[in-house]
């Protein structure tokens, strides 16, 4: 069953979202807690997100803009706020469509199950995942997981894309210059023990499916794994 996350602050308008998402075969969860909407998120791993604009903490735009740094799941923007600006913001911010308010509950059904279609279904992309492997070490970096023997865990954007660079220079040195740009390509300066605070976490991302010792720091150069099983 296909789960869709309700990030609608009216408690009236989110009831009514997942009613109707329920009754046509779909979960739906209405995120509570708006102070951090991604601990939600991470929890249901949706397929699909529903989000209005004006939320209390941080706008919709923030949060989608969190989401793109995680998933590629289809975001639907629901707003009273009708000016094409709005519209503009919301496609820019990462958003896939936009449903003004008030709206009809076919029309929101119609525009969930166009996108679910496009992102997994007939219409869907028929390109294969990617993995990378080094003697049973999967990397599947669309779906941000790490998996090891038969325990899989899941990893942040970054821990993600450290972790692709270290495995596709196996059994090179991934360069610290490298890392950063890849990274944080975005940002004039980095401070430089930011970059020894992702590998930490990467660190403990490996020991957490039982490799301890993977990472080893090259001095004055990068990175590299080790790899002796």
């Amino acid at each position: 069953m296909q789960k869709i996350l309700i990030i609608e602050d009216d408690p009236k308008i989110a009831e009514h979202l997942q009613s109707y998402i329920v009754k046509y075969g779909f979960s739906a969860t209405v995120v509570e807690n708006f102070g951090n909407v991604m601990e939600e998120f991470h929890r249901q791993k949706p397929d699909l997100v529903l989000l209005d604009i004006n939320l209390p903490s941080f706008d919709g735009y923030y949060w989608c803009r969190q989401i793109r740094k995680e998933s590629i799941c289809p975001v639907i923007f629901i707003s009273a706020r009708i000016g094409e600006m709005d519209q503009v913001m919301a496609l820019e911010n990462g958003g896939d469509d936009f449903i003004t308010k008030p709206f009809h509950p076919e029309i929101v059904m119609a525009k969930i199950r166009s996108q679910l279609r496009r992102a997994y279904g007939e219409y869907a992309s028929q390109v294969q995942e990617r993995i990378l492997e080094i003697q049973g070490l999967k990397l599947f970096p669309e779906r941000l997981e790490l998996s090891f023997h038969n325990k899989t865990i899941l990893l942040s954007k970054k821990e993600t894309d450290i972790i692709e660079s270290l495995l596709e220079r196996y059994p090179r040195v991934a360069g610290r210059e490298d890392l950063l740009e890849k990274l944080w390509d975005e940002q004039v300066y980095v401070d430089e023990n930011t970059l020894n605070v992702n590998i930490a976490r990467v660190r403990k991302k490996f020991e957490e499916v039982g490799l301890l010792g993977l990472v080893e720091t090259v001095r004055g150069s990068g990175y590299r794994l080790v790899v002796t099983w």
